[in-house]
C-alpha cells in the first residue's frame, strides 16, 4: 500500500515538473515572439523613415525643376520680344535715316534745276560758273554733314583698303607704288568705304 502511494506521488511530481517545463517553454516562446515582433517593427520604422526623406527630397527637386523651367520660359519670351522690338526699331531707323538724307538732297536738286534754267538765259559764262560752284559747295557740305569724306589719293602710297588701281605708268623708283593721278574720287562714311577711289599708280 505504501508502494502504491509512492508511485502516485511520483506521478504527481512528474506531472508537475512537465507542467512547469511546458509553462517555461511557452513563456520563452512568447518572449521570443514578442522580441521578433519588436525587432520587425523597429526595422519597418527604420525603413520607413528614409523612404519619407527620399520622397521629400524628390518633391523638393521637382519643385526646383518646375521653378527653373518657368524662369527659362519667361526669359525666352522676354528675349523673343526684345529681338522683335529691336528688329522693328532698326527698320524704322533705316527708313528715318533714308528720309532725312532725301530731305537734305531736295534743296540741292532745286538748285540744280534753277541752274539749268539760268544756263539757258545766261549771257555770260562767269554767272554759270559761279552758280555751279555754289551747288558744288552745297553738295560737299551735305556729304560732310552725313560724315562722308573724300578719300585722299594723289601723292600717297597705293592702299588697297581705299584705292582701286586702273592703270600703272612707269615713273621711276621714287614714284613706284605711289598714286600719281585719280580718275574717280572715292568716299568713306566714318570708317567704311562707300566707294573706292580709282587711281593711276607709278610702276
Amino acid at each position: 500500500m505504501a508502494e502504491d502511494n509512492n508511485i502516485e506521488e511520483q506521478k504527481v511530481e512528474n506531472a508537475e515538473e512537465q507542467t512547469v517545463e511546458a509553462t517555461a517553454e511557452t513563456a520563452e516562446a512568447a518572449a521570443s515572439e514578442t522580441a521578433e515582433t519588436t525587432d520587425s517593427e523597429a526595422e519597418e520604422t527604420a525603413t520607413a523613415e528614409p523612404v519619407d526623406e527620399k520622397d521629400a527630397k524628390i518633391a523638393e527637386l521637382e519643385a526646383q525643376v518646375a521653378a527653373q523651367k518657368d524662369q527659362y520660359l519667361r526669359l525666352y519670351a522676354e528675349f523673343d520680344n526684345y529681338k522683335k522690338r529691336t528688329l522693328k526699331e532698326k527698320a524704322e531707323l533705316i527708313q528715318t535715316a533714308g528720309k532725312n538724307v532725301l530731305e537734305q538732297m531736295l534743296p540741292l536738286i532745286d538748285d540744280v534745276e534753277r541752274a539749268m534754267v539760268s544756263v539757258q538765259k545766261a549771257d555770260s559764262v562767269d554767272g554759270v560758273k559761279e552758280g555751279i560752284d555754289l551747288i558744288y559747295n552745297k553738295f560737299v557740305k551735305f556729304l560732310d554733314s552725313n560724315n562722308v569724306k573724300e578719300i585722299e589719293t594723289v601723292g600717297l602710297p597705293f592702299n588697297t583698303d581705299f584705292h582701286e588701281a586702273v592703270a600703272q605708268v612707269p615713273m621711276g623708283e621714287d614714284k613706284k607704288g605711289v598714286v600719281i593721278d585719280c580718275t574717280q574720287k572715292g568716299y568713306i562714311m566714318g570708317e567704311k568705304v562707300v566707294r573706292f577711289a580709282k587711281v593711276v599708280i607709278g610702276a
